[in-house]
């Protein structure tokens, strides 16, 4: 493959190299929430802000870790797995936002994916669409544990994962409405937990790539709720969701460690 890069040794679109990056990584889509993220590692440093990739390198119990925000989408988030993984790592958790879809999914909860609907494009280029979009269970696992010992309301389940935010929220707009309304109504009635953007093509790139993925999603409101008139405030706060990667990133370093 041509090398696009304008500096010798750094990845075409992150813009980090071999060694800049710890092999345990989160993802945030939103760029400015590195900063938020790095402030939970020792002695964070700034790596690398290139487009919407920001980087920040720092450590977790002695072990380097990193934050990588992935932009808006499966395309990006494929792009900044694939580049982090020649530099290293092999290890990644998603931290993004959802929208819910179960009734029992409130605003301000977690949703621990173990498994995504692949409605979006970014997958098909990795895989064939039979094969299941799902997260590594010892990524899954610690993720559920951190929850349980922050004492966060999570619930585990399948995402939907779309290409098209405005097909979600107005999909009588668009040309397609009834393919899109009649898979949402199937989704909700097979019990989806939330909807977002990133988690299929992230599982599927991962299984590609021979590396670890999950993911943890606060979740933002809920129109199924709103539908039948149950309470769903808007809560944009992704803290919990934050420090239970945190924490579940240092529980894997621990059994990374022990094996």
């Amino acid at each position: 493959m041509i090398d696009y890069s304008e500096h010798e040794g750094k990845l075409y679109h992150i813009q980090v190299g071999k060694g800049d990056v710890g092999r345990y990584v989160i993802l945030p889509g939103d760029p400015k929430r590195c900063k938020l993220i790095a402030q939970y590692f020792e002695n964070p440093v700034l790596m690398a802000d290139s487009r919407e990739y920001v980087t920040y390198t720092g450590t977790l119990d002695g072990v380097k870790v990193s934050v990588t925000s992935t932009g808006i989408g499966g395309p990006s988030a494929s792009i900044a797995v694939e580049e982090l993984v020649q530099c290293g790592a092999d290890t990644f958790i998603r931290v993004g936002t959802s929208g819910g879809m179960d009734l029992e999914v409130k605003s301000g909860d977690l949703v621990v994916a173990n498994g995504a609907i692949r409605m979006e494009g970014t997958s098909k280029e990795y895989a064939p669409i039979e094969f299941p979009a799902v997260p590594d269970f010892d990524v899954t696992t610690a993720l559920v544990q951190a929850a349980k010992k922050l004492a966060q309301p999570y619930h585990v389940g399948v995402v939907e994962c779309k290409d098209s935010f405005y097909g979600q929220h107005s999909p009588e707009t668009k040309p397609v409405s009834y393919e899109l309304m009649a898979k949402w109504d199937a989704w909700v009635k097979l019990g989806c937990k939330a909807s977002e953007m990133e988690s299929a093509a992230l599982f599927i790139v991962a299984d590609a790539l021979k590396v670890r993925a999950g993911s943890v999603l606060l979740v933002v409101a809920n129109q199924e709720r709103a539908k039948v008139g149950l309470d769903n405030p808007i809560v944009h706060d992704t803290d919990a969701a934050i420090r239970t990667a945190v924490e579940a990133i240092r529980i894997l370093i621990q059994e990374d460690a022990a094996n």
